[in-house]
């Protein structure tokens, strides 16, 4: 019932400090050519050591969500944004046309380690935003809403059908995943260990269910993991660099290796 894959441990980026891992939901998926899933593009998990600064650099078309349960990273645009992301505050980049941004660790801030993930949104050529706020403070056991689509409820949003939530299962904790008719849940195991549908999924590990029925999962310790609802069926724009773009597939290419 669950597709399974296993972590990744070819680094798509390695330079200065910042390395970073790419997860294609789409590969668990069997004879989808695609390396998303739907509006869903890319998880990139990236490691950011202390003194680690990204220079300027625009993102355009694709949403960025960048996720920070440890570590802190620092968001600076000239905008005049200067954001910063951790256990606590989400940040959302809705590129549209374009957007220019940097990030940084400060020397005396801790290791890095976070989730970016992207989004294809529904249009080319949409208004450029931010979005940075505090989350709801995480309940054991409980799925606690990361962003949604518009008009969703969610407390960020992203400009496609993608619901993502996130969970801490306490040792031996249980929760049924989030699913909903029609649409496919991909899940991905940030910390701990989990199991579910007969099978172990580790740190890095992903799982895709493809149908809307109750699964439970099961923390074999204390566990972080993050789940997505996925309308397959949703218009997508393909213009973004990791929603269909030239560097995406060559990481791609690496991953299938």
């Amino acid at each position: 019932m669950i597709h399974k894959a296993m972590r990744t441990t070819e680094d798509a980026i390695d330079s200065d400090g910042f390395v970073a891992r790419a997860y294609f939901p789409g590969h668990l998926e069997p004879g989808n050519p695609d390396h998303g899933l739907g509006p869903l593009a890319t998880i990139m998990e990236s490691f950011l050591a202390p003194g680690t600064h990204i220079k300027l650099h625009e993102h355009v078309v694709d949403e960025i969500v960048s996720w920070v349960p440890v570590g802190v990273m620092r968001h600076d645009d000239p905008e005049g944004g200067h954001l910063i992301v951790d256990a606590d505050h989400l940040m959302v980049m809705n590129a549209g046309w374009g957007f220019w941004h940097e990030e940084r660790v400060h020397n005396d801030d801790p290791p890095l380690r976070m989730l970016q993930i992207f989004v294809r949104p529904h249009a080319e050529a949409l208004k450029p935003g931010i979005q940075h706020g505090r989350l709801t403070a995480p309940r054991a056991n409980t799925w606690r809403d990361v962003f949604g689509p518009t008009g969703s409820g969610a407390p960020f949003h992203v400009r496609n059908a993608v619901h993502c939530r996130d969970i801490h299962l306490a040792a031996g904790g249980t929760a049924i995943l989030p699913t909903e008719l029609g649409r496919k849940t991909y899940f991905f195991v940030f910390e701990g260990s989990v199991t579910a549908d007969g099978q172990s999924f580790g740190e890095g590990e992903s799982g895709l269910l493809t149908e809307a029925e109750d699964m439970p999962m099961q923390a074999v310790g204390d566990a972080v993991v993050l789940t997505f609802v996925i309308d397959m069926q949703a218009e997508v724009c393909r213009g973004g660099t990791v929603g269909d773009g030239e560097t995406v597939h060559a990481m791609a290419a690496r991953a299938r290796r």
